[in-house]
């Protein structure tokens, strides 16, 4: 199993070789990076045997920026009938897994593969349960099946606890009747990859307060006002009047980048489309100068040298809290509902809380 396969989204395969290999390189792995473009998918061939597990082991999944899922393992040929035999067979090489996904490419050809998935993960499930290959456990490897047709798959395992939280990475997120804009399962996909769900409570609760810069017409505001927090909305466009009816919003028309809150507050996020230097450096200087305990800001890629970019950029940022004598947990990942941008959470560990309302 020396094949690493990973799902991203369309037209960012050549991002995920960048990076994969980069990791490589930092790991001492030998091998090289391959996709085709738009095939929604990347690999990385290790000339040596564990050198797939040795990447999975030695790096965080939820800190890899482009790609949205990962497993070690190998491709096989499958037959017109008789698939699970087949499976079955080359699961002599696996350890016992505590749970399986049967997942496809994020391409029209990869969703064709939707209901034919479906229907056959109900008879393997059973057929590798039955032999003795299959347990409900949490703690051991997770079982993954990326069909690249009916007659192709690979056959990967990752860590539970070191994979994407959902099938090929994507959320199953509802988009909220209530919310002015589909923005808003932004912030709300940000919220479940970069905070733990058991920390909700404590990080994101009533008691807080947030501002919103470019808000309009309000699908981010609608994400923090949904868990009671007081917000100030900065745009010089019109804010949804549900939002407004709510007593919790206060919209100003300002500048985005030359506003500054009277008082530190709680959460900043900002999905203002702006050249990524200039959103990354107004969210260093919100976290740098205390004006804000936690922030999401989306940063809007290039067309070219789109990793090459965004590791510059949090180069930079890490740069610019060493230099303040800041200790601060940055995080970045471009999300299933980002397109052409990657998300940011930082957090500053070192300051006291803002007074709550």
């Amino acid at each position: 199993m020396n094949t690493l396969f990973m799902h991203c989204r369309p037209g960012f395969e050549g991002e995920v070789c960048s990076e994969i290999s980069d990791l490589a390189a930092r790991l001492n792995v030998a091998g090289y990076a391959k996709a085709k473009t738009a095939s929604a998918c990347a690999e990385f061939v290790c000339t040596e045997e564990d050198g797939a597990e040795r990447l999975m082991r030695g790096q965080r999944f939820d800190q890899l920026i482009f790609p949205r899922q990962w497993a070690r393992g190998i491709f096989i040929d499958l037959p017109e009938t008789d698939r699970i035999s087949v499976i079955l067979a080359h699961m002599a090489d696996f350890p016992l897994c505590g749970s399986l996904w049967l997942e496809m490419v994020d391409t029209n050809d990869g969703k064709e593969l939707s209901n034919f998935c479906k229907k056959f993960e109900v008879h393997l499930r059973k057929a590798l349960m039955a032999a003795g290959k299959l347990v409900e456990d949490a703690h051991k490897p997770r079982l993954l099946l990326t069909f690249k047709s009916g007659r192709e798959v690979f056959m990967g395992l990752a860590e539970a606890n070191n994979s994407a939280m959902w099938p090929m990475g994507i959320p199953r997120l509802k988009f909220p009747r209530e919310a002015p804009s589909r923005s808003t399962l932004k912030l709300e996909e940000a919220w479940h990859h970069f905070i733990p769900r058991d920390q909700w409570d404590e990080r994101l609760h009533g008691d807080m307060t947030g501002v919103d810069l470019g808000a309009a017409p309000g699908g981010w505001t609608w994400q923090l006002v949904n868990r009671g927090m007081l917000v100030t909305a900065i745009d010089n466009g019109p804010m949804a009047e549900s939002l407004m009816d709510t007593g919790l919003v206060q919209h100003l028309m300002a500048d985005g980048f030359t506003f500054k809150p009277k008082q530190p507050v709680d959460w900043m996020v900002c999905d203002i489309v702006e050249k990524p230097a200039r959103n990354a450096a107004m969210l260093e200087e919100w976290i740098g100068e205390g004006h804000c305990r936690e922030a999401v800001v989306n940063l809007k890629l290039p067309m070219k040298q789109r990793y090459a970019e965004v590791k510059r950029l949090l180069e930079r940022i890490a740069d610019g809290f060493k230099a303040r004598g800041i200790k601060v947990e940055i995080g970045c990942k471009q999300l299933y509902h980002d397109r052409e941008e990657v998300t940011c959470h930082l957090r500053r560990l070192d300051v006291k809380k803002p007074k709550s309302r």
